[in-house]
């Protein structure tokens, strides 16, 4: 992939997002099109920011042409995304450590979080509570939690020790390991008490949706995507076993993305509250306690083992 001549910041993002659509490449890890894309990798070739906006004017040396050049050639021709090309990833407007050991961070439980949980949460955010990322990868949603809520005391919790080890890594960048725990296990075994909210980005792709993926997603841990069939493998036990980690009036949040049609014919009269994001994206609950026992006692969870 050759790009000839372009001598200024903007004609370099134009050049390097026209080869990207000639190249087909997919999108959907931090941005959606591919002059985005461009933007953001040229910023990094340059040094800067991919959050700060490109000085379009400037003009570019040879060794940036040549750094440029080498960082567009291997999007195309490696498909990695982006985020892992930086190591960087952003989550409610937080930079984030990135690498394939967890996902690239991307979810409307950014906007849940940045809009005070959508006023779910039962205590005055002022005042401690504890929290809970389930299934946490490299820790953005616990972290973002405790970054936005100094009360709160986050448990973030993952079956993968290297997705741990990276949220590790951001726990220390972000200077929140006094409130932040970080918990090995799958889904509950590790956690201990109650909590007034638990946020979780699960895997929940399904069996079709995985094996039609482009390849950028080929680079992330398949640990982190597939659920199964109809992509409920995990979200089903999570139902079934939140009530007792949650205080009385506290609230289990989950996203399943496109396995929510999946889910609401799984629990027909689980009361289910699905979200509408102003900044996209679809495919998130949030359930009650109350309403978790509710449905326990109707024997709602006996039937799906059944």
């Amino acid at each position: 992939m050759m790009m000839s001549d372009h001598r200024t910041v903007e004609a370099a993002i134009r050049a390097a997002a026209a080869a990207f659509e000639a190249a087909g490449l997919a999108y959907g890890h931090g941005t959606d099109n591919a002059l985005d894309e461009a933007a953001w990798l040229v910023n990094h070739a340059l040094g800067r920011s991919p959050a700060r906006a490109p000085d379009y004017a400037r003009a570019l040396s040879d060794p940036e042409r040549r750094a440029v050049q080498a960082l567009v050639a291997q999007r195309i021709e490696g498909r990695r995304p982006a985020a892992y090309l930086t190591g960087r990833a952003w989550f409610a407007g937080v930079e984030f450590l990135c690498d394939e050991r967890a996902l690239v961070p991307r979810s409307p439980l950014a906007e849940f979080l940045l809009d005070d949980a959508f006023g779910l949460l039962p205590v005055d955010t002022d005042a401690p509570f504890r929290a809970l990322d389930l299934c946490t990868g490299g820790g953005c949603i616990g972290i973002t939690m405790a970054l936005l809520w100094p009360r709160a005391r986050i448990d973030a919790s993952d079956l993968s020790r290297d997705a741990l080890a990276l949220a590790a890594d951001n726990v220390a960048r972000h200077a929140v390991g006094d409130r932040v725990r970080l918990l090995h296990g799958s889904l509950f075994e590790p956690v201990r008490g109650r909590y007034a909210l638990i946020v979780s980005n699960p895997p929940y792709v399904d069996a079709q949706d995985l094996a039609g993926m482009p390849a950028e997603f080929g680079h992330e841990p398949p640990l982190g995507l597939g659920a199964g069939q109809d992509g409920l493998d995990l979200v089903l036990p999570m139902l079934a076993g939140a009530a007792e980690h949650l205080e009385e009036d506290g609230w289990l949040v989950v996203e399943v993305g496109n396995s929510a049609a999946a889910l609401a014919g799984r629990v027909p009269g689980l009361a289910l509250e699905w979200f509408a994001f102003a900044g996209g994206g679809h495919g998130v609950f949030a359930v009650s306690r109350a309403s978790l026992l509710a449905f326990a006692e109707r024997g709602g969870f006996a039937r799906l083992d059944g």
